[in-house]
């Protein structure tokens, strides 16, 4: 069993899960998860997690993201994005300084409205399930947070922009309020994720560079389960503290409040909650996977 996260740098028309199968079977790899789908019209990071790994998506999925998206102007789109058909058009008119005045009104918490084509479900049924029968439903706004929002480039009707948001952020939403907040209408034309909490797709690999790896050069490409945890808090336990936290003992505790990596002995025991004095077991790995990661230090 191998332990360990594996940035991938997906290539378009792929789904997630798709990707995710066929680095399962270049790693040898028997249990695997990810962090955060990957449209297979977007490109970029996909973080994938193999063996106690997975037992970490929780905090990755929470991390902000950050992605580089084109937006094309002066057309609304069925869906949102390129794959809908033209419902509107409409002329769009600005100088690069105007559009970036815009793009400073979305910095910090704003409210979206899901669009019908995503995986959200009303009585159990997918919203883009619906949206294809010519359906649709009320959706309540969410509250997200955008990071920052940048122009990364003007060229005649598109419009690039990098992004960094929260989890649950709607970047065709975004586009879409942004082209009426340009005076016009548009749709996302093109996405790709740069960056998932601290992790850049610049480290990344493709699926076709790994696969002409042999199998201990792929081995050696995955981020091991301390990195993993390398943004939380850290909490050091001796052998006895160990045992009695991977028995489910709560702890007494001095450090941060909040989420925390904990470690070991053998290296990374989990994930702990620090709350009023005490820390309390999360989600632990295995000690066969803590030793056995230790090793590999």
């Amino acid at each position: 069993m191998i332990d360990g996260a594996l940035l991938l740098d997906k290539p378009l028309g792929l789904s997630s899960n798709a990707a995710l199968q066929e680095a399962k079977k270049l790693l040898g790899a028997r249990k695997a998860g990810h962090a955060g789908t990957l449209d297979p019209l977007a490109s970029g990071l996909l973080l994938l997690l193999f063996g106690e790994a997975t037992k970490f998506a929780g905090p990755l999925l929470d991390a902000d993201k950050e992605y580089l998206a084109t937006v094309k102007l002066g057309q609304r789109t069925e869906t949102g994005d390129a794959e809908g058909k033209v419902l509107e058009e409409k002329p769009f008119a600005a100088e690069q300084g105007q559009v970036a005045a815009v793009l400073q009104r979305f910095v910090g918490e704003i409210e979206q409205v899901p669009p019908m084509h995503s995986a959200l479900k009303r009585d159990g049924v997918p919203l883009y399930k619906l949206a294809r029968k010519g359906q649709s439903v009320e959706r309540k706004p969410r509250r997200v947070r955008i990071a920052s929002l940048e122009l990364a480039g003007l060229h005649g009707m598109l419009m690039e922009i990098r992004v960094r948001c929260s989890k649950g952020t709607y970047v065709r939403t975004l586009a879409e309020d942004l082209a009426v907040a340009l005076g016009s209408v548009g749709h996302l034309s093109a996405l790709r994720r740069t960056a998932s909490g601290g992790f850049r797709v610049e480290a990344g690999i493709t699926l076709e560079a790994l696969g002409r790896m042999s199998l201990d050069e792929r081995r050696r490409r995955l981020v091991p389960l301390e990195g993993l945890l390398g943004g939380l808090p850290r909490a050091e336990l001796d052998g006895p503290a160990e045992t009695r936290f991977r028995n489910g003992q709560a702890l007494p505790y001095e450090g941060e409040e909040g989420l925390c990596g904990v470690y070991g002995r053998h290296g990374v025991v989990g994930l702990g909650r620090a709350a009023a004095g005490r820390l309390l077991p999360v989600r632990l790995t295995t000690m066969q996977g803590a030793e056995k990661h230790q090793k590999t230090l």
